[in-house]
């Protein structure tokens, strides 16, 4: 039998380090400085200094003057992951189909860990272009495709959810584990979930679970509108008819 390796030696190998220096940028925080990445990784600065410069000869990382930014590599290596493919290009034209109905944002999700990770967004011009991107996470409990996965998915995902901290998104954002499940609860007697300025102030997201030929919830989509154009049920209809095709779909395709 093998030796199990911690958490911790992970971290402390040289993958480990890797993975906490690539974990230091964010949407907001683009380029950073090496003493910046040692600050946020708990690398010591030496080793950050020579880890960047072979992630540079590899391209992962690039120089912009004194600081650092991710390289295209990794957009490239992302996109030969095979589940985010093949959910995409099942669901993206539905998407689209959507968006053309609705003229809304439309956005397709999974979960990881307490997060909603957004593999793909349809929107116009003008749209909602925050805070949600493709790439992008926000905390389960609050927009309308992470409440779809709490409310339709397994229990175990919600008890994780509720023994943290809920973390408010806006002033309007769940925060309590009472009101959460009061949610949830509404969301399974309709079938879908809808999220009012939890996510974005002034807009309104509704969203059905995305369910495999098992059974198993494996993805969530939603259409978000301004409050003052909102059609809630309107939006359920087509996306039901969405999770039926998907359904069917998904089941002529290699997804595991």
């Amino acid at each position: 039998m093998g030796h199990e390796v911690s958490p911790q030696s992970a971290r402390n190998s040289v993958l480990g380090k890797v993975q906490l220096i690539l974990e230091c940028f964010s949407h907001e925080d683009q380029r950073l400085s090496l003493s910046e990445i040692a600050r946020r990784s708990g690398v010591a600065k030496a080793s950050v200094h020579r880890l960047a410069q072979e992630l540079l000869d590899w391209g992962v990382l690039e120089r912009h003057g004194h600081d650092y930014q991710l390289g295209l590599p990794l957009f490239e290596l992302g996109q030969r992951v095979p589940r985010q493919h093949i959910l995409r290009d099942t669901t993206r034209p539905y998407m689209e189909d959507l968006h053309q109905a609705t003229r809304e944002t439309v956005h397709l999700s999974i979960p990881d860990g307490l997060d909603v990770l957004y593999l793909e967004k349809v929107y116009g011009h003008g749209q909602v272009a925050w805070p949600s991107r493709v790439a992008g996470r926000m905390p389960l409990h609050g927009p309308a495709t992470g409440k779809a996965f709490l409310a339709f998915g397994p229990a175990s995902l919600l008890e994780d959810v509720l023994a943290a901290p809920l973390k408010r998104i806006t002033p309007r954002t769940v925060s309590t584990p009472g009101a959460l499940s009061a949610e949830l609860k509404r969301a399974r007697s309709l079938g879908y979930v809808v999220e009012s300025e939890q996510a974005r102030l002034g807009h309104v997201s509704v969203a059905i679970p995305l369910y495999g030929t098992t059974g198993l919830v494996i993805a969530a989509m939603s259409v978000t509108a301004p409050l003052h154009r909102t059609a809630p049920a309107r939006y359920a209809a087509l996306l039901r008819e969405v999770s039926h095709r998907f359904t069917r779909s998904i089941g002529a395709t290699d997804f595991t």
